[in-house]
């Protein structure tokens, strides 16, 4: 049988056929470079044997049970902060140890028994370990304590306004871990800290005020660090006015602290549809059977998840370790996001990666892999002026429906939109 094409060319369903395997043969070698790499990059699943040992470990030291591990206010009070007690744990040597003091000085850090368990031992460059253990690298400060002007963008307490119809409420200074690349470093401080009812009922009547804000982020530190109460009154305050058409979530705990994502939490989250919580995976060693159970009781509970990563010298600055982190998370029922920029936070700058890197990784996503796994590419402007999406080129130039594009594959083509223009 000969079938026509759009071009009036013939083919027999034979040579069709023989076009197609061709093709098909050629897509598969476009991604080698990632199936050779991609048996190296290992999840939390793949070093099950590691994770384990390091919390028997751990458990061990604190005298603690299966019970405890499972508590997250126990995880919480044994959050890990004095540098003996990691050296006994991970057996850090003594120049790394004096640096984790000497940063400790200037910097609090604190981090969950669970995420230290991830850390593979006496591996000084481990992602695990250089997004959670100080190092000496921070004590370069070059940089800024408010990249993103927060407190210009402030127009009712514990309220961040950059945008015409959504904001931010900072509910909370705590975390289960304390990130090294975070941009809210300098609300951390030495004690743990939620925003006082007076504050919050402030930021609330705010919202109140502005009907023209349809969507509330509640955030902090960890916005699920706040008790199943005080999350379950927000939310119903929240509820009860009109234009707020969403609440989301910003939390860190399904990666850090995934014990806190409780049934008595999902049952609160429950009842408060719709809720939109984005997390942050940075690489996929964070992803375990304690997080994907932590996002599956999320799911379960009606909330939609989404990923918002951060782009992290040496710990994800390549595109094969992104694209199975994204992988991985579809996987998990987590839709990858964005992919942030790393912000000039004082005492970050070892974290920083060029904007080709960021590109680089996008340009081996789109097209490599399904469109779910691709997120945006995201740079903060400064001084509180929002998010600028950047994308490799791919529009060369267009003219009305005449369009020249570039693919995934670096193909260019002019063509136009509608046959019949032409």
């Amino acid at each position: 049988m000969l079938i026509k094409n759009e071009n009036q060319r013939e083919f027999s369903v034979e040579e069709k056929r023989e076009i197609s395997l061709e093709r098909a043969t050629e897509l598969k070698h476009k991604i080698d470079d990632y199936l050779e790499k991609k048996p190296l990059i290992k999840t939390g699943f793949e070093m099950s044997e590691t994770l384990t040992g390091n919390k028997e470990k751990i458990l061990a030291y604190f005298n603690a049970t299966e019970e405890d591990w499972n508590n997250w206010h126990w995880q919480m009070s044994h959050r890990i902060n004095d540098v003996h007690v990691l050296a006994q744990i991970m057996g850090i040597d003594e120049e790394r140890l004096a640096g984790i003091e000497q940063v400790g000085l200037l910097y609090r850090w604190a981090i969950s028994p669970y995420y230290v368990s991830l850390i593979r031992p006496f591996s000084l460059e481990d992602p695990i370990m250089r997004q959670s253990v100080p190092s000496i690298e921070e004590l370069d400060e070059l940089g800024y304590d408010d990249p993103m002007a927060e407190e210009f963008t402030s127009p009712a307490s514990c309220i961040t306004r950059r945008y015409s119809d959504r904001l931010i409420i900072n509910v909370t200074n705590q975390c289960g871990m304390y990130c090294r690349h975070c941009q809210r470093r300098r609300n951390i401080g030495e004690v743990d800290k939620n925003q006082t009812k007076e504050n919050l009922q402030a930021a609330l009547d705010y919202i109140r005020e502005n009907p023209e804000i349809r969507d509330v982020l509640i955030t902090g530190g960890d916005a699920l660090l706040l008790s199943d109460s005080q999350l379950d009154w927000l939310l119903s305050e929240l509820d009860q006015i009109s234009h707020v058409e969403i609440k989301r979530i910003g939390t860190r705990t399904p990666v850090t602290l995934p014990q806190r994502i409780t049934p008595e939490l999902c049952a609160v989250l429950k009842k408060h549809p719709p809720i939109y919580i984005n997390t942050q995976f940075n690489h996929p060693r964070e992803i375990t059977p304690e997080s994907k159970k932590a996002c599956d009781l999320l799911v379960e509970a009606g909330v939609i998840l989404g990923n918002q990563a951060v782009l992290l010298k040496g710990v994800n600055n390549d595109p094969h370790v992104m694209k199975k982190m994204n992988q991985e998370l579809l996987k998990i029922r987590v839709r990858p996001y964005y992919i942030f920029h790393a912000k000039a936070v004082k005492g970050t700058k070892h974290f920083i990666t060029t904007v080709d890197e960021g590109m680089e990784i996008l340009k081996k996503l789109r097209g490599f892999t399904s469109g779910l796994a691709v997120p945006t590419y995201i740079i903060n402007s400064p001084y509180g002026y929002g998010k600028v999406p950047l994308l490799p080129t791919y529009v060369q130039k267009y003219n009305g429906y005449r369009v020249r594009l570039r693919n995934w594959e670096n193909r260019e083509m002019e063509f136009s939109l509608l046959p019949e223009a032409e």
